[in-house]
């Protein structure tokens, strides 16, 4: 187990994550176009929802290799990191959709599980992480996640205390 390497990861695990979250909340309905683009599957669902988007996933894949840098892991493995998490984030919007659950809906453990297992997975291609990292490091995230969603909810930077 390597914890400091984990919590770098997890650092950037969390601001690819969050940047959409206060994105939203800094600006709004501005340039938020949805990533889907009015998208409806053959269920009669969304593809993803209006929650997905755009502006959300330009700037996690922006501002996470940009933090990369500054904690030293090198701005590759920030845009790694953010398109996997992004991509982990967008597969559990499709799943819920599936499942006919409303955008910003909570499903427990699909909402964290896939943001943080895919980048860490991911980070595998340039650093020395281990299935014990990846495992540790997700359950760390999805607890975290819980915790600091209600504390941003608090604070009014969510919308949702989810």
């Amino acid at each position: 187990m390597q914890p400091v390497l984990v919590l770098q990861l997890l650092v950037l695990v969390a601001v690819a994550n969050a940047i959409p979250v206060f994105a939203k909340k800094i600006l709004g309905r501005a340039l938020s176009w949805p990533l889907d683009g009015g998208v409806v599957f053959v269920d009669g669902q969304r593809l993803l929802g209006a929650s997905k988007t755009i502006r959300g996933v330009f700037l996690s894949v922006l501002t996470t290799p940009l933090a990369a840098v500054l904690i030293g892991l090198g701005g590759r493995v920030g845009l790694v990191v953010a398109l996997s998490a992004m991509a982990g984030d967008v597969a559990s919007s499709f799943v819920k959709r599936r499942m006919g659950l409303p955008p910003s809906s909570m499903a427990i453990g699909i909402d964290q599980i896939p943001e943080a297992l895919f980048p860490l997975l991911a980070a595998r291609l340039f650093l020395p992480v281990t299935i014990v990292d990846v495992a540790v490091g997700t359950a760390i995230f999805f607890a975290g996640s819980l915790v600091v969603s209600r504390i941003l909810f608090t604070l009014g930077v969510r919308d949702e205390p989810y």
